[in-house]
């Protein structure tokens, strides 16, 4: 058996490569693509079982299509979202789809505080100000989170373990969630979103990126929010409306943005444009913003999280050569599997 994994950096080859050798030795070879997967890169899995793909990699019809002519069975996700993928091609062609639903959630709620904090006490300024020998503090001011309000759109796993870091920082929580279970209930209140939007100082964004949820962040919720009320998005990209929040963040309504990902990220995250002229104007623009802070979906690395994506997307393959039912299977025996935790599926 034979895996082609695409958008592969050294980390990808390190844990994967470790993991197989220590647990998953039977199940054959990896081969590794800087590449992402597209209609021009599809002949490198020719030959191959199965594709390993990653969250900017294109898996539409046509590229479904022509991994199927080439011989590839499945597709392997290591990584939650699902949203770049046609299931409904898969699905008509057999293609086993699998993801990693949850890993590490801590590691993506901490990196949602932590960007907060850099955004509410500005320290990624006072950094570059004290390497330049420039002490002063003025400009530098933020606020006390104890006793300020965070609203949650999204309890799911990174949801619940943001709520409860910011528990322990003493806020008040609510959140909004119309697949909610009860455990939030222990940390705060449930709410509809208008009320969310109203009474927030902070807003943080956990929810899967749906026809429903897209462009959550807009014109009119915008309208709606406190404030100088803060906003992260640690989930998806395409939640937020960045011509809105320009916006926003121009007549102050917005007091700050902190993303770790972006709607158009597929062409520019994960490598070095440092020498080239990006021509992503919206990106650009918020980057011109002092109160804006931009990193490169990075919130899920850590080494624990490396460890379990590695893991279950190689349990995921194991489950099909070996003719087990698959618990992260998105497409089984040519039909698409609903399952009671991917409704929606947690990020």
């Amino acid at each position: 058996m034979k895996l082609a994994v695409f958008s592969a950096k050294s980390y990808d080859r390190t844990y994967l490569d470790r993991v197989l050798g220590q647990r998953f030795t039977e199940l054959g070879s990896i081969e590794y693509h800087a590449f992402a997967l597209s209609e021009e890169t599809v002949p490198l899995a020719r030959g191959c079982h199965a594709v390993c793909v990653f969250v900017n990699d294109t898996l539409d019809a046509s590229v479904l299509r022509a991994l199927h002519a080439g011989g590839v069975r499945a597709v392997l996700l290591r990584c939650a979202g699902f949203n770049h993928v046609d299931l409904e091609t898969a699905e008509t062609l057999g293609l086993f789809v699998a993801n990693v639903p949850a890993y590490s959630p801590e590691a993506v709620a901490e990196f949602a505080v932590a960007l907060i904090q850099t955004l509410n006490r500005k320290t990624h300024r006072a950094y570059n100000r004290v390497r330049e020998g420039n002490f002063n503090i003025e400009g530098l001011l933020g606020t006390t989170l104890h006793g300020k309000t965070v609203g949650i759109v999204g309890v799911g796993r990174i949801g619940l373990a943001t709520a409860r870091i910011f528990h322990g920082f003493g806020c008040r929580l609510i959140a909004h969630d119309p697949f909610a279970g009860d455990e939030f209930r222990r940390y705060g209140t449930l709410v509809d979103l208008d009320t969310l939007l109203r009474e927030s100082h902070i807003i943080s964004l956990h929810c899967p990126l749906t026809e429903g949820t897209r462009h959550i962040i807009n014109e009119s919720s915008l309208s709606r929010i406190r404030p100088g009320a803060l906003l992260v998005n640690t989930s998806r990209g395409g939640l937020i409306d960045g011509t809105a929040v320009i916006q926003a963040l121009k007549t102050r309504r917005l007091g700050g943005l902190a993303l770790d990902v972006y709607e158009a990220e597929g062409e520019l995250f994960y490598n070095d444009h440092s020498g080239e002229i990006i021509d992503d104007d919206v990106l650009m623009r918020l980057m011109t913003f002092p109160n804006v802070i931009v990193c490169s979906h990075q919130g899920f690395f850590t080494h624990e999280a490396l460890t379990e994506i590695a893991t279950i997307t190689l349990r995921n393959w194991s489950d099909l050569v070996d003719g087990r039912s698959c618990p992260n299977s998105l497409v089984t025996e040519g039909h698409a599997l609903v399952r009671a935790d991917t409704a929606p599926v947690r990020l």
